[in-house]
């Protein structure tokens, strides 16, 4: 491309991070947002200056955190409500691992309402905080806050999106909204079954009561698990619904920052494109004859899933990093051994740290200011730096494999059967394997293009390098932290 092309590129692109930026920051635009502490709990306080509303704790589903819960936060704060957003164990910011038995109620369930009713009593103390309280969860979160609100008595509302609980009888929580994604359809099953322990003729869209107990169950159209958080219908029911529990009439905005957040991440992508081109000149890919590829491709696609899993024991205080570090070492060594290549002693070592800077500190900044917790605690360091012994001899293997469009997406495909065969063979311990896929694949899309254009200038081995480490980062701080007992 040309310097004018490179140029125009650049321009447009700041242009939409400007503007983006610019939309995200209105969200939180007159309110005093805190951050502060319940214990060992991180937590956000978001609320008016000079407003005493109700008090609304959120809580985020299974590898969340209280960024991702932010569309809501920010809505019923502009609303007058005091939101106090926390991370649950092993997630997030809290340096606590989650533990105990996941199986039983008793176990790991029974800590996290426990550490949701802390969050609640010491919410209920702050300054500007006014009478009534309600609890509000996402997926995992649902089946919590459902547990806290029996267990406490004096919640006045529960909302919760794409639930799923138990706990929900025909009497208990007296006050619930369950709000699911027109694609859960599951999800979207159990709501309707929770509102018709109430009324058997219930039906999505409609409010039921017996006694004191109401319902109501909605759908937000044309999103699924992750597009309801951000859904503008999910977004003006649950302020409704709030409202009507404490006879209030909030007419605040409603914050909807999903396509500006998109948007944000496209133009700090597409920005790095005419930077890249002022980066040093390295070594050119090698060219891999088209059997080596297939031979690199398929042997460790069939090879690696059966080893991996025979030799696997854990190590690691998280979810299955231990399990992918394996996976991605043994698969990115024997890739390399096949391409008879190692590219490190002919790097451009510059440009693979641009390529971290911009991947960790500004991508980074923005996910972690207005999407999902980006910035890991002590405790995920040393997470972050063993799976880097897994991902950087991928991302290096598959920055010489992945030349072209035809053999980038047969070789990522080929990588991504190879996990899912793996979880497949051991279920108990490695289901979560397929939970994580899809971070796999964001990475793949989003920040994939930036090592192809620094291989194109600096050389597969700096592509691989940055590509590697910041892959590592994005895997240490999405698993949850957790220990047996």
């Amino acid at each position: 491309m040309t310097r004018w092309g490179n140029f125009v590129i650049g321009v447009l692109a700041l242009g939409i991070i400007v503007l983006s930026a610019f939309m995200l920051e209105r969200g939180r635009a007159g309110l005093l947002i805190t951050d502060l502490a319940v214990g060992t709990t991180p937590a956000t306080l978001y609320q008016q200056p000079g407003s005493a509303g109700p008090l609304v704790v959120v809580a985020h589903g299974f590898a969340g955190s209280r960024q991702l819960m932010q569309a809501y936060s920010l809505t019923l704060a502009q609303s007058g409500y005091a939101v106090l957003a926390f991370d649950f164990e092993g997630h997030g910011r809290n340096p606590v691992p989650m533990s105990g038995d996941v199986d039983a109620i008793e176990g790991t369930t029974q800590r996290l309402v426990d550490q949701t009713l802390q969050v609640l009593a010491a919410g209920r103390d702050l300054p500007g905080v006014g009478p009534g309280v309600a609890l509000l969860g996402h997926s995992m979160a649902t089946d919590i806050i459902a547990r806290a609100a029996i267990a406490d008595g004096a919640v006045g509302a529960v909302v919760g999106i794409s639930m799923f609980s138990k706990a929900v009888t025909a009497d208990q929580p007296t006050q619930l909204l369950v709000i699911s994604g027109q694609w859960e359809g599951m999800l979207r099953t159990a709501a309707l079954q929770m509102a018709r322990l109430v009324d058997p003729a219930a039906v999505e869209g409609a409010t039921v009561t017996a006694g004191d107990v109401t319902r109501r169950v909605v759908v937000a159209p044309g999103v699924e698990h992750v597009g309801v958080l951000y859904s503008g219908t999910g977004l003006r029911e649950a302020r409704d619904w709030l409202d009507a529990t404490f006879g209030r009439d909030s007419a605040g905005p409603v914050v909807k920052p999903g396509l500006w957040i998109l948007l944000l991440l496209a133009g700090i992508v597409v920005l790095f494109r005419p930077l890249a081109g002022l980066l040093p000149m390295g070594p050119a890919r090698p060219v891999v004859p088209v059997r080596r590829f297939w031979a690199a491709a398929l042997l460790p696609a069939v090879v690696v899933p059966v080893v991996a899993v025979l030799v696997y024991r854990p190590f690691l205080p998280v979810l299955v990093a231990d399990y992918l570090m394996i996976h991605l070492a043994l698969y990115g060594a024997v890739q390399l051994a096949i391409l008879r290549v190692w590219p490190l002693p002919r790097m451009v070592w510059v440009a693979a740290l641009a390529l971290v800077v911009w991947g960790l500190a500004v991508f980074g900044f923005a996910i972690d200011r207005y999407a999902a917790s980006f910035v890991p605690t002590l405790e995920r360091v040393g997470i972050i730096a063993a799976l880097a012994l897994g991902t950087v001899p991928f991302m290096l293997a598959d920055s010489m494999v992945a030349v072209g469009g035809w053999r980038r997406l047969v070789g990522r495909l080929l990588f991504l059967a190879s996990l899912t065969v793996a979880a497949l063979m051991d279920l108990d311990r490695l289901l979560i394997v397929l939970i994580i896929l899809p971070v796999i694949v964001l990475f793949f899309l989003v920040l994939g293009p930036l090592g192809r254009w620094v291989a194109r200038v600096s050389g597969a081995g700096a592509a691989g390098l940055g590509l590697g480490i910041i892959l590592a980062w994005a895997l240490g701080v999405s698993f949850p932290l957790f220990v047996a007992g």
